[in-house]
């Protein structure tokens, strides 16, 4: 599993972890998708299921090299270092097409979706009947999961640890999507966008030189809650790439029909043509202790007329077809 890479292809790499970091801070789309469309999920699953007892074995005993090159560290660095650069810059671009462009973005990921189902599913073989009941099961948790209401906010530190495991769920599992289950808990703002903006506010004043940041209690809250959430995310990460890497090994084309069952169940949550729904008393919208709307579902719809706002929506459905297509040409002439 492990390669030696030209510098060429360690750049590349990263920005497929930027790809994937941008990717797993959008409530709907599965950093898991991007890794396997990309072509390094399952070097993904197997380099963090090193992460065990002889890893740290190896570390102990003082025998640095060899750790490293036992958990495919480089290829971990390059990804990881993506990602986690892509939540401080790719990821607030997004935020702000997001803002102002959001049926835009969505049909963008929808088209994506699409192309992936089409790229994951093209090279499977054969469809015995337990592969199809696999997809099927798939599908269904899909669509079951794009119906579900959201929760309330909750920043209990246990409740943001386990919110940490599941969330990273969505750079592990294909189709599944961190950032919406965050929804799902409750907990999308307060763990990717308020403690994400706060410790990059603490980060910059600190290298400005303005430590009294740290005697502020409200961001000294936030910092706990994105330090607990993080330690979530990396026991996450470890634990259920330990699970994955059993099962692909033992049930490959079982695990790849639930993907591709569970990615086009999960259309439905990524479909760009819906209204967000509030929670209401008397005909007014409650908020949270933050201020913001309390969300309490999203209401699907099609558009019923071609305005240059649907013709330009269904035109970037297509770019990202096109993309994954371009991918999947591209990655087919590089293997010839």
């Amino acid at each position: 599993m492990h390669q030696e890479r030209t510098f060429v292809q360690k750049i590349v790499l990263f920005f497929k972890g930027l790809i994937m970091g941008a990717a797993n801070k959008v409530p709907g789309v599965s950093g898991g998708t991007v890794s396997f469309v990309l072509g390094f999920y399952e070097e993904l699953i197997y380099s963090f299921q090193k992460i065990n007892l002889k890893s740290f074995k190896l570390l102990l005993n003082g025998k640095v090299k060899s750790f490293l090159q036992y958990i495919n560290a480089q290829f971990l660095l390059l990804v990881m270092g993506g990602s986690i650069f892509s939540y401080f810059s790719v990821s607030l671009l997004l935020d702000y097409f997001l803002k102002h462009y959001e049926l835009y973005v969505w049909s963008w990921f929808f088209g994506m979706i699409i192309g992936s189902i089409y790229y994951v599913g093209k090279d499977f073989g054969g469809w015995s009947k337990k592969n199809i009941i696999s997809l099927i099961v798939g599908a269904s948790l899909g669509v079951s999961i794009s119906f579900l209401t959201p929760a309330v906010e909750n920043d209990n530190l246990w409740f943001v640890f386990i919110c940490g495991i599941i969330g990273v769920s969505g750079m592990t599992l294909p189709g599944l999507s961190g950032s919406f289950i965050l929804i799902l808990l409750g907990n999308y703002v307060l763990l990717l966008v308020d403690s994400v903006n706060v410790l990059l506010n603490v980060l910059t004043n600190i290298l400005s030189g303005n430590f009294k940041v740290l005697s502020d209690p409200i961001k000294v809250r936030y910092l706990k809650i994105i330090t607990v959430f993080t330690g979530g995310s990396a026991f996450g990460l470890v634990s259920i790439s330990h699970f994955l890497g059993y099962v692909l090994k033992r049930y490959h084309k079982i695990v790849n029909a639930i993907i591709i069952g569970f990615i086009t169940g999960s259309l439905g949550i990524v479909w760009p043509w819906k209204r967000t729904v509030y929670v209401q008393q008397n005909g007014v919208a409650l908020l949270d202790k933050e201020g913001r709307k309390i969300v309490e579902n999203y209401e699907r719809f099609i558009p019923n007329s071609l305005s240059l706002e649907t013709i330009l929506a269904i035109c970037f459905i297509f770019m990202g077809i096109g993309l994954i297509l371009a991918i999947d040409y591209y990655d087919r002439k590089r293997k010839k």
